[in-house]
C-alpha cells in the first residue's frame, strides 16, 4: 500500500515530490516537509506564486484557486481603473448638461414674457432659477466624485498587493494539498503545463479588459456598446416568435385535451367538495372536537393542547371559516401529493433508471419559480380552487418523492437478503421490510410536503383559491401590516397542527415497539 504525506520519510517525499512538481523539486520537498511538520500556521512562502498571482495557479491546475483570485484581482483592478482613467463624476455632468439645455430654454420663455409684458414671467423666472440651483449642486458632486480618484488608486494598488501577498503565503499550502490527493489519486493534475498557463492568459484576456472597460469609462462607445452593456440580439428577433408560438401551443392543447382537463378538476372539486363539508359547513364545535380528539389519539396530550391554541386563536380572531378552507386545500394538496408521490418514490428508489429518467422532471418542477406554474394552470384549468391545489400539488410533490426514494435506497442489501432468504415474496418484502427501514426518510419527506404546500397557499390565493391566502393577497396590496402577520399566523398554525398530529402518531407508534 502507498503511503502519503510526511509519514513517508524525507527521501521518499523527495522522490515523490520530483514526480508531482517535475521541477524546481527541491523547493517543494522543502516546504512541503516544513508544511508537514508544522504545529501552527506554516509561515511557507512562494515568489513566484506571488508574482504571477492566478496564473501560478493555473500552470499548476488549481484552476479554483485561478478563478478565485482572478475575480477578487479584478475588483482591485477596477479600483485602481477608475482612480487612473474613471470618468468618475460622468452621470452628474450628464445630468448638467440636459438640465442646462432645459434652463437656457426657460430663459429664452422668460424673456420673451417679460418682453410681451405677460403676468407668468415671474414664475418662468423662478423655475429656472431652480434649475440653476440643482445644477449648481450637481457640479459640486462631480467636483468631490472627481477628487475621489486618488482615493479609488491608492485602495486599489493596496488591495492588489495585499492579494499577491495572501497567494505567496497560500501558495505552498494548496499544492501541498493536491499533492497529497495526488498521492491518493494519481489522476490529480501534477507538474508545470504550459498551455494551462497559455488558457489562463485567454481567459483573462477574455474577461478583465471589457469588465475593465465598463467599470472605468464614463461613457461606453458605439462601436463596444453591444459587447459591453447589451448582448447584440434584439429582444423581438427570437423571444416575440417563440412566445407567440407556445402561446398557439397552449391554446391548441387547451382545446384539444379540453375533456381530460375537465375531468381532473372534477376530481379535485370533489374531494375539496368532501374536505369543505367537513370542515366549513359542519357546525365549528364539532370540528374543533374531532380535531382536537383526532390529535389526542394519534399524537399524544402535548400535540392536543397545541392543537387547541391554535384552533382557539383561529376562532377568536375571525378566521375560523377561511381556516378551515385553507384547511382544505392543503389537505386535499397533501393528500394528493402523499398518494401519488409515494408510490412514486418507491418506484424510482427501486429503478434507478426510472429516477434517472424522472429527475429533470423533479428539478423542474422545484426549481421552477412558483408564479410560472400559474401560467400553465390557467391555460389549462382555469381559475378558482381546484386550479390552486394542482399548482400546489405540482411545487409540494418533489420533496415527498425524492426522500421517499432515498429511504428505499437506503435499506441495506443484506437486510433485504436475509428475508428473501427466509421466504419472503416481493410484496411481503417491501410492506414488512423496505418500507418500515424507509420510514424516517419518508416522514421528512411528509414533513417537507406540507410545507411546500403551505407556501403555496398564498400564491394560489392569486388565481382564486381564496382562503387565508386570500386575506394575506389584500394585506400586500394595502400595505395592511398587522392584518397580513395575523393571517400568515393562522396559515402557519393550520400546517403545523397538521404536522404535528402525523409526525406524532409516527413516533408513538414507533415508540411501542
Amino acid at each position: 500500500m502507498q503511503e502519503t504525506g510526511f509519514s513517508a520519510g524525507p527521501k521518499a517525499l523527495g522522490s515523490s515530490v520530483a514526480e508531482f512538481a517535475g521541477d524546481n523539486d527541491a523547493y517543494y520537498t522543502k516546504e512541503f516537509n516544513k508544511i508537514q511538520s508544522a504545529t501552527k500556521f506554516p509561515w511557507s512562502w512562494n515568489k513566484m506564486a506571488a508574482i504571477a498571482g492566478p496564473f501560478w495557479g493555473a500552470t499548476r491546475g488549481l484552476w479554483g484557486s485561478f478563478w478565485i483570485f482572478t475575480v477578487l484581482e479584478l475588483l482591485a483592478l477596477v479600483q485602481i481603473g477608475k482612480g487612473l482613467w474613471g470618468d468618475l463624476g460622468a452621470g452628474q455632468m450628464a445630468r448638467i448638461e440636459r438640465l442646462s439645455i432645459n434652463r437656457d430654454s426657460m430663459m429664452g420663455k422668460y424673456e420673451a414674457a417679460k418682453a410681451a409684458g405677460e403676468e407668468g414671467a415671474a414664475g418662468i423666472l423662478t423655475r429656472a432659477e431652480n434649475l440653476q440651483k440643482v445644477i449648481d449642486r450637481l457640479g459640486e458632486e462631480a467636483s468631490q466624485a472627481a477628487s475621489g480618484a486618488a482615493n479609488f488608486l491608492i485602495t486599489g494598488i493596496v488591495l492588489f498587493i495585499l492579494l499577491r501577498i495572501f497567494q505567496g503565503f497560500y501558495a505552498n499550502i494548496r499544492y501541498e494539498k493536491q499533492y497529497l490527493t495526488w498521492r491518493a489519486e494519481p489522476s490529480t493534475p501534477s507538474g508545470l503545463n504550459w498551455k494551462w498557463a497559455w488558457l489562463s492568459g485567454v481567459l483573462w484576456l477574455a474577461i478583465v479588459p471589457l469588465t475593465l472597460y465598463r467599470f472605468t469609462v464614463g461613457r461606453v462607445s458605439e462601436t463596444l456598446k453591444p459587447y459591453v452593456l447589451e448582448f447584440p440580439v434584439d429582444k423581438a428577433q427570437y423571444f416575440s416568435p417563440i412566445a407567440t408560438w407556445m402561446e398557439g401551443g397552449f391554446d391548441w392543447l387547451s382545446v384539444r385535451f379540453g375533456d381530460v382537463f375537465d375531468g381532473v378538476v372534477n376530481v379535485i372539486s370533489t374531494i375539496l367538495d368532501g374536505l369543505e363539508t367537513v370542515f366549513v359547513s359542519t357546525p365549528w364545535p364539532v370540528v374543533m372536537t374531532v380535531i382536537v380528539v383526532t390529535a389526542w389519539r394519534l399524537a399524544g396530550p402535548r400535540v392536543a393542547v397545541f392543537t387547541v391554541a391554535s384552533l382557539a386563536y383561529l376562532a377568536l380572531l375571525g378566521l375560523w371559516e377561511t381556516s378551515m378552507v385553507t384547511v382544505a386545500l392543503l389537505g386535499a394538496a397533501a393528500f394528493l401529493c402523499l398518494v401519488m408521490g409515494i408510490p412514486l418514490g418507491i418506484w424510482f428508489g427501486k429503478s434507478q433508471r426510472a429516477y434517472n429518467a424522472a429527475l429533470p422532471v423533479l428539478d423542474f418542477m422545484q426549481t421552477m419559480p412558483a408564479f410560472v406554474y400559474l401560467i400553465p394552470i390557467i391555460a389549462f384549468f382555469g381559475t378558482g380552487k381546484p386550479p390552486g391545489v394542482l399548482a400546489t400539488i405540482i411545487f409540494g410533490m418533489p420533496p415527498v418523492i425524492r426522500l421517499t426514494a432515498l429511504g428505499m435506497r437506503g435499506v441495506p442489501e443484506n437486510t433485504k437478503e436475509a428475508a428473501v432468504a427466509f421466504g419472503a415474496t416481493k410484496w411481503t418484502l417491501l410492506k414488512g421490510v423496505e418500507i418500515p427501514l424507509a420510514m424516517p426518510s419518508i416522514m421528512t419527506g411528509i414533513n417537507q410536503t406540507i410545507l411546500m404546500c403551505l407556501s403555496m397557499v398564498v400564491i394560489a390565493s392569486l388565481i382564486g383559491a381564496k382562503g387565508l391566502g386570500q386575506d394575506v393577497l389584500v394585506a400586500l396590496q394595502y400595505a395592511a401590516k398587522g392584518q397580513g402577520m395575523l393571517a400568515g399566523l393562522a396559515i402557519l398554525f393550520c400546517a403545523m397542527v397538521i404536522d404535528r398530529i402525523i409526525q406524532g402518531h409516527y413516533k408513538r407508534s414507533t415508540s411501542r415497539h
